[in-house]
């Protein structure tokens, strides 16, 4: 697991790359690993995932990555859907479609669910966030997610949000517009670049 990790990390893409870059960094992997047999194979490596209850492996990742939590203190968290192009499920026609997590600063996807309807990512939304450790960051989300329950559920998790307002939008849209309109902003920012 450690030595796949630190190869999909550094750009591997399949078994065999996983496998050269084991080879490649092994005095470095046996600095902590121990490896009595050497470098597993890319067979070995594809039985051993292939073997791995992917919700298990998903939940312990995520747990993971919630007990590094400085990693996303005061950061840009980018909440986005996604449609795998390419990847199909055996027998059905649409592609998979993954909304995920993504940390700015770190360069790192904190966590991803799988939806099977685009549709659906508003529902997924909520329960990514419950997660993820988000505290004190600003969750930025398309207008799809403009939800009061993705809002709320992003005050939970005791960060900002900022949601995307689109045409497609019509009322809402014409609520934010009218907002500006007639309240006197408290401060303004702009990017004099």
């Amino acid at each position: 697991m450690a030595i796949t990790i630190a190869a999909v990390v550094c750009g591997a893409e399949d078994w065999y790359e996983i496998e050269e870059f084991a080879v490649v960094n092994e005095t470095w992997f046996k600095s902590f690993l121990k490896l009595d047999n050497g470098i597993p194979s890319h067979d070995t490596i594809n039985c051993f995932f292939a073997n791995m209850d992917p919700a298990t492996f998903e939940s312990c990742f995520t747990d993971w990555i919630s007990s590094l939590e400085g990693i996303t203190h005061d950061q840009l968290i980018s909440i986005d859907g996604k449609t795998i192009r390419g990847a199909k499920e055996n027998g059905k026609k649409s592609p998979v479609h993954m909304v995920s997590a993504w940390a700015d600063k770190n360069e790192l996807v904190l966590g991803q669910l799988r939806v099977y309807e685009k549709s659906n990512e508003i529902t997924a939304i909520p329960d990514l966030l419950k997660s993820l450790f988000i505290k004190d960051c600003l969750v930025s989300i398309d207008a799809m997610g403009c939800q009061h329950a993705i809002a709320d559920a992003i005050v939970d998790k005791e960060s900002d949000y900022l949601l995307a307002v689109k045409g497609n939008q019509g009322e809402l849209q014409e609520n934010v517009l009218d907002s500006f309109r007639f309240f006197k902003p408290d401060d303004i920012a702009t990017d004099n670049n």
